[in-house]
């Protein structure tokens, strides 16, 4: 079904600069009553300014706006609500110590006799939105403990109590399981069916093609092309959303692989994982594969010594690496790009320098005073090798795109000078040309002679970029498989298997 009754949200030729940085160059968006819009582009394309400006978080410089064919101009957030626009982001805020109503209801409670607040009132308009959504969430439990997704489908159940006619899903299935992202799915058909305009973030493409009726791609702050879904595919958007064609995204060069760097032997901890062995050599990239909840990430931690372990022993270069001591790892030149770049890697209220820099501060102090010349040349180096995208060194962390975050952190592990890096995750939430330039930096380093060790829930990363494969099930390494031998299906079944079996 796609929408039949006119455009609810029209933009076009919309303009937005931060100062010298242009955001927004010519962003054109027209989705209809009725209908779900995909709105795709890489980290950076202006994605996140365009629905900061029409959720009324920025104004616009130059452009058209309108909605349902009036020119709107919002000033604030609240504009933008009052004229039935609700944005609804990859992880909400609610008020965890209220109950589900009283967030839903926040600051518009119906009142009774006396003025006192119709709680029965507000648990019954509850209710029925909660029906109309075809979900079941009690009204009455708090907020505190709910998943991400019953938030988000509070947040949804707020917006159409307040009669939203435009519903922005930004990156909204970022955290859910495949269960909660079906869900979703069905609550924005409903939505659509109403006569809603939704429009749909994501970088998942498969999501993208399930759900929506057309799709927008944006590139470097501009309008590329407008398509019904069923006119397009996967490479049609991937070309026009990296400006060129994308013939290899993982594009792993030979290295020549030499002596063992890293030697993992009989790691155990208990209840995660058990008499793990793994070996990783200079200029090869090992995979690390297995489900979620296989153990990979505790084993990288473990490793590093972010995490203790019972039994077992870590050598670099056939030196004993202490357990539970990240400090000494690092000394010994081991890396760790852990999966959860913004918690847990880099401090986002610093700038790009200060991240770049922060595990090499000893080296660039003289007398306990860190010099800021140094510092600036080492981050400037790194930023530049890294091709991070930025207007200076000094922009904050925070406010760079997945893309560049992840580049920062690598610049600051890789400024270490490691001998084995560990890199858990290293394209989530990264859209598809920024991976491409990853993987190509992760190739080239393993040219240059570094050990990586990778862990990837992205079955094809693990097969297109590395030498070997190790695959761990219920935290038991189930098969270790050369390049030639890791097969989908090879890596499913010994991901999935909980006996130990030797390729």
């Amino acid at each position: 079904m796609t929408g039949t009754d006119g455009p609810a949200l029209v933009l076009r030729d919309v303009a937005k600069s931060f100062g010298s940085v242009v955001a927004l160059r010519a962003a054109t968006l027209a989705v209809d009553a009725g209908s779900i819009h995909a709105l795709v582009g890489e980290n950076g394309a202006g994605k996140s300014t365009l629905v900061k400006i029409i959720s009324g978080l920025h104004r616009r410089d130059g452009g058209e706006f309108l909605l349902e064919g009036r020119s709107v101009d919002f000033r604030s957030t609240a504009e933008s609500k009052a004229a039935g626009i609700a944005v609804i982001y990859q992880e909400p805020t609610l008020f965890p110590d209220l109950s589900v109503t009283e967030n839903i209801f926040m600051g518009r409670q119906p009142t009774g006799r006396w003025g006192r607040i119709d709680r029965r009132a507000m648990n019954t308009e509850a209710h029925a939105l909660f029906e109309q959504l075809g979900v079941q969430i009690d009204p009455d439990r708090p907020a505190e403990g709910l998943s991400i997704a019953d938030q988000q489908i509070i947040e949804i159940a707020k917006a159409i109590s307040l009669q939203a006619r435009v519903l922005i899903m930004d990156e909204p299935t970022a955290a859910l399981s495949g269960n909660e992202v079906e869900r979703l799915m069905t609550v924005a058909r409903t939505l659509r069916d109403s006569g809603c305009a939704v429009v749909f973030i994501s970088h998942r493409f498969d999501e993208v093609f399930e759900l929506c009726d057309t799709i927008t791609v944006m590139r470097d702050g501009s309008y590329v092309s407008t398509d019904p879904v069923d006119q397009v595919d996967v490479d049609d958007v991937v070309r026009r959303l990296v400006g060129r064609e994308v013939g290899d995204l993982y594009p792993k060069q030979p290295s020549e692989i030499g002596d063992v760097v890293l030697e993992v032997k009989g790691l155990t901890s208990l209840g995660l994982f058990s008499d793990v062995d793994l070996t990783v050599r200079s200029g090869e990239i090992v995979g690390l594969a297995g489900l979620v909840g296989a153990g990979r990430s505790e084993v990288a931690q473990a490793i590093f010594g972010v995490d203790s372990y019972n039994a077992g022993t870590v050598h670099v270069d056939g030196r004993p690496v202490p357990a539970r001591n990240p400090v000494k790892a690092m000394e010994m030149g081991i890396a760790l790009v852990p999966e959860d770049r913004r918690r847990h890697g880099l401090v986002l209220e610093e700038d790009i320098s200060r991240n770049i820099t922060s595990a090499t501060r000893r080296s660039l102090s003289h007398g306990g005073l860190i010099w800021s010349a140094l510092e600036r040349r080492s981050a400037r180096q790194w930023a530049s090798r890294l091709e991070v995208k930025a207007s200076a060194l000094d922009t904050l962390g925070g406010t760079l795109s997945g893309g560049n975050q992840q580049k920062v952190v690598l610049a600051k592990w890789l400024s270490t000078e490691p001998r084995v890096l560990i890199i858990d995750e290293p394209t989530r939430g990264i859209d598809v040309g920024t991976k491409s330039e990853v993987h190509r930096l992760l190739s080239t380093l393993a040219q240059e002679g570094l050990g990586i060790l990778m862990i990837s829930s992205e079955l094809p990363e693990v097969l297109g970029m590395a030498d070997r494969v190790v695959v761990l099930s219920e935290g038991h390494v189930t098969a270790e498989l050369g390049r030639d031998e890791a097969t989908p299906e090879a890596v499913m079944h010994a991901a999935t298997s909980s006996q130990r079996e030797h390729a």
